[in-house]
């Protein structure tokens, strides 16, 4: 790295990084890595301790620079990537509202970024968020994802659930959702001429294209979502629900499948499952009677599951 052309507050801030990045840095380290001389390194170091930021310096084999504990709080420099993994780690561990202290304490960091870190760790803060289960994926990827959506560029994947499963899928980014902490892109596919959803931990690779996109303008993500998560399974379902839809909205999330409203009274829920066994529980929650509607797999399984009931209830 050389900064000869660089002012000399811009100097010393660089200074500031590299002893934040590698604590115990000596001055000839700090001098070759930024193309200046050992009293250079010096004298940006003696500007940082005159503004006030406690840099440390220890002789010795092991001796070096690092920054110490003073009254205030040093600038913090981040990388993109690194600036992005903060936010992603703080919506993983806890989803912070902006009334809560997280959200605010988050809130101040992005603000304190420059603008082309801010817009992509804004936009990661702002994703929709529900759940509590762990998969993370690689901050690099998901920047690349969350700056293509905020920018409406396409772009092509390389998809896959491993090595010897991968696939190059083309699609529009609408936008990146957090659901039980799992990561998903939200788009349009123009391989398949229809919406998709994907894991951002299956996405290998990402280029952004030339082609433009927008959004649809009332697209409520986090439902799309989980409207889409609810179908494309092996077995059809179909319930017809003695209920109005608002109140089986109650009831039942969007993942568990598609609520249409027949009539005032009446709800039709359709969706697709690999787990009969577990819909036909599922439904068995149910507080309003229903009846499904063909779906062998699911009502071979809602038979066993009532047999057994019955047979526990007879002691």
């Amino acid at each position: 790295m050389v900064v000869h052309d660089a002012s000399p507050a811009a100097r010393a801030l660089l200074v500031l990084e590299m002893i934040q990045n590698a604590p115990g840095i000596t001055a000839d380290r700090l001098a070759d890595r930024m193309g200046l001389t050992d009293r250079a390194v010096r004298r940006h170091v003696a500007t940082l301790r005159e503004a006030g930021i406690p840099v440390e310096s220890t002789r010795g084999r092991y001796g070096g620079y690092r920054i110490g504990r003073g009254l205030r709080l040093p600038p913090l420099m981040f990388t993109p990537t690194e600036a992005l993994g903060l936010v992603m780690a703080v919506l993983e561990g806890h989803p912070a509202g902006e009334d809560e202290p997280v959200g605010q304490a988050l809130g101040k960091i992005v603000r304190a970024l420059p603008e082309p870190l801010a817009r992509p760790a804004d936009a990661v803060r702002r994703v929709p968020a529900r759940g509590w289960h762990v998969v993370v994926p690689d901050v690099e990827v998901t920047l690349q994802l969350v700056q293509a959506s905020d920018a409406g560029r396409r772009v092509r994947l390389r998809y896959g659930h491993d090595p010897d499963r991968e696939w190059d899928i083309e699609i529009d980014p609408w936008a990146v959702v957090v659901r039980h902490r799992r990561w998903y892109l939200l788009g349009w596919s123009h391989d398949k001429d229809a919406r998709r959803v994907l894991r951002v931990d299956r996405v290998r690779t990402v280029e952004v294209l030339a082609e433009r996109f927008e959004a649809p303008a009332d697209l409520d993500a986090l439902a799309a979502v989980e409207e889409q998560l609810s179908m494309g399974w092996r077995y059809a379902v179909e319930v017809v629900i003695d209920a109005p839809l608002a109140e089986c909205g109650h009831w039942l999330p969007r993942s568990f499948g598609r609520l249409e409203e027949i009539d005032g009274a009446t709800t039709r829920l359709v969706a697709t499952t690999d787990e009969p066994e577990w819909y036909a529980a599922q439904l068995g929650n149910l507080p309003m009677s229903f009846r499904l509607v063909g779906s062998p797999e699911v009502r071979v399984a809602m038979v066993d599951l009532g047999r057994r009931l019955i047979a526990a209830s007879e002691g």
